[in-house]
């Protein structure tokens, strides 16, 4: 969850004729400026088609959503994979967005000195009240781009489930959208690994 920050100038807050002229960081120039502690964990940003991003503050029910998404798919996650929860994902060299919860290839210590990127991503998630708008658009075109083949938005404002597929193009090919009286099916590299309820993962 995450809004484009106004301090220093973004597309929101610049004239359209200076955007094409804004600076954008790459992924290794974001991660440098972290190890540098330029960037800090106090400064609350992510990195968004190079621009710096900041997350917002986190209501209680985003908050009860993150957990339960991530809680469920630990339960369901296979040997070989593990979950994170807001954590950074390398994504097409100028992103590294923190979705509310991932299930990625291989072990947690395999990335002790690197990030995932995409092509680790198995499943990616976004919990979506306020930052709906830019988890449907800025978000999806990263994550389809990036070609992670399942993305979730718990769509908070709605009480709905949206699960989207079969990347191309910078888009989802498939687009399913659950009510709390369903249950997602979690789908990691093609194996169906079991059912959640829709009403598990809404706060």
């Amino acid at each position: 969850m995450s809004t484009t920050t106004s301090t220093p100038g973004t597309p929101g807050s610049v004239p359209a004729a200076v955007v094409s002229t804004l600076y954008r960081l790459s992924v290794d120039q974001y991660e440098a400026m972290a190890d540098a502690e330029i960037l800090t964990e106090q400064d609350q940003v992510e990195l968004i088609n190079g621009f710096l991003v900041t997350k917002m503050t986190k209501k209680p029910a985003h908050s009860v959503a993150a957990r339960a998404v991530a809680e469920a798919l630990v339960r369901l996650a296979p040997d070989g994979y593990f979950v994170t929860r807001e954590d950074p994902i390398r994504i097409g060299g100028v992103s590294e967005p923190e979705p509310g919860a991932a299930v990625v290839r291989g072990r947690s210590r395999d990335y002790a000195r690197r990030h995932p990127d995409s092509a680790q991503v198995a499943l990616i998630v976004e919990v979506a009240d306020s930052s709906l708008s830019l988890d449907r658009t800025e978000k999806l075109r990263i994550y389809a781009s990036g070609e992670i083949p399942v993305y979730w938005i718990v769509n908070i404002v709605d009480g709905r489930l949206e699960v989207y597929s079969q990347p191309e193009a910078g888009t989802y090919q498939v687009v399913r959208t659950l009510d709390p009286t369903e249950a997602v099916t979690v789908v990691v590299d093609g194996r169906e690994l079991g059912a959640v309820a829709v009403a598990d993962i809404l706060p």
